[in-house]
């Protein structure tokens, strides 16, 4: 017999795609079932630029980048073609701050770096974030620098990874700190 997914008791959304429900922590990391995680953020939310800046910098304040990756990641997918690198960069700086902070320092370093590329190569990045009051020159010297710096941090005595704390390390997104 050929089993699908669903019979397997696979987790499913409203539309029926695979979707783990377990809950995450504010790092993103799935928690055993029944164990208190954070809201997760909604997905397909279209937003305007202003709205999903303010909302992607109230969650990396927070120290929830994993959750603002998503914010990011709903404006590229409803968002104009040419502002797609600006909200993948945008992303990937999310994504590599959560990997930092999770102890991956090789993924979060090549992430931000990614990111900053991204953000600092495509004209469509440039000109959209400075028509939104981006930061772009200064996001990609913190990536750069952020980078640096989880890749050159020592393990802990237990060899545990070294991690740094997400809310203490978010960069803001816009210079007049909106």
């Amino acid at each position: 017999m050929n089993r699908t997914a669903s019979d397997r008791g696979r987790d499913r959304d409203e539309e029926g795609r695979a979707r783990s429900a377990r809950p995450r922590d504010g790092l993103g990391r799935p928690l055993p079932y029944g164990a208190e995680g954070v809201p997760r953020q909604p997905e397909g939310v279209v937003r305007g630029p202003d709205e999903t800046l303010r909302e992607a910098q109230r969650l990396l304040d927070a120290g929830m980048p994993f959750h603002a990756h998503e914010v990011f990641e709903d404006a590229w997918k409803s968002g104009p073609e040419s502002e797609r690198d600006l909200w993948q960069g945008l992303a990937q700086l999310a994504v590599g701050l959560t990997h930092a902070a999770r102890g991956n320092a090789a993924g979060g370093a090549r992430l931000l770096r990614r990111g900053a590329e991204r953000l600092a190569g495509g004209p469509g990045s440039v000109s959209a974030a400075a028509a939104y009051g981006i930061d772009a020159a200064g996001l990609v010297a913190w990536a750069r620098e952020l980078a640096g710096r989880a890749e050159g941090a020592p393990t802990g005595a237990a060899g545990e990874p070294a991690v740094v704390d997400a809310a203490t390390e978010a960069p803001r997104l816009r210079g007049d700190l909106s």
